[in-house]
């Protein structure tokens, strides 16, 4: 059975990070798949722009449960956008992070592909990257949609923000890094990995409608 462009996409990203016996597994979702997994991403139809904000500090009780684990927290900002020149929804991701042993903030950036279907067909994910080869992650919604499961093998990370070559480092899977579960948070708590002032006006309606919704159901 031969991969999808976008699966083939996905699996270049994430080599290393599944068995190569699992690619036969892998499928591009159909519109009506991805546009109900577009839905449980962001709480709702997204319309022409939309965000989803995932957050985990991790405490010292976990952390002791497992000591190989380099990361201290991590959140990930997941947005999309409607092109209107191809009439599509493009998805892209900032993910942000401390070490647990190393001082300074670390992120991440990149474009998500389309969703795919993975192993037993049960999971749907996004595969995103980052570009010149830099790797990247795989994000799926717990079955109650309020957790993001990022996988990674290898993403490019850069320190505080600085884009130039000397800070690029890369944040690489091991024992206890390459599988983290964040949980769904108010969109204002990723306002940090914003930097563009514009973008970053269009996240604050969100902040306010997440808190009235939840004003309502409590």
């Amino acid at each position: 059975m031969k991969l999808s462009l976008f699966a083939a996409v996905f699996l270049a990203a994430f080599a290393g990070a599944a068995h190569a016996e699992e690619a036969d597994d892998i499928r591009e979702a159909s519109k009506a798949e991805a546009e109900t997994f577009n839905a449980r991403m962001y709480a709702g139809a997204p319309g022409n722009k939309a965000y989803a904000c995932f957050v985990r500090r991790y405490d010292a009780e976990h952390l002791a449960r497992h000591p190989k684990q380099k990361v201290a927290s991590m959140k990930l900002l997941i947005s999309a956008e409607l092109d209107t020149e191809d009439k599509q929804l493009h998805n892209s991701f900032r993910l942000g992070f401390r070490y647990r042993h190393r001082s300074g903030d670390f992120d991440s950036s990149g474009s998500c592909h389309h969703a795919v279907f993975t192993k037993d067909g049960s999971e749907i994910r996004l595969g995103c990257g980052v570009d010149c080869e830099g790797g990247g992650i795989g994000v799926a919604l717990s079955k109650d949609d309020k957790s993001a499961i990022v996988r990674l093998a290898r993403v490019r990370v850069w320190q505080n923000n600085k884009p130039d070559e000397d800070a690029e480092l890369s944040l690489v899977a091991g024992a206890d890094d390459g599988i983290f579960r964040l949980d769904r948070t108010d969109n204002k708590e990723c306002a940090s990995l914003v930097t563009d002032r514009k973008e970053l006006a269009a996240l604050r309606p969100q902040m306010i409608c997440v808190r009235r919704n939840r004003g309502r159901s409590s």
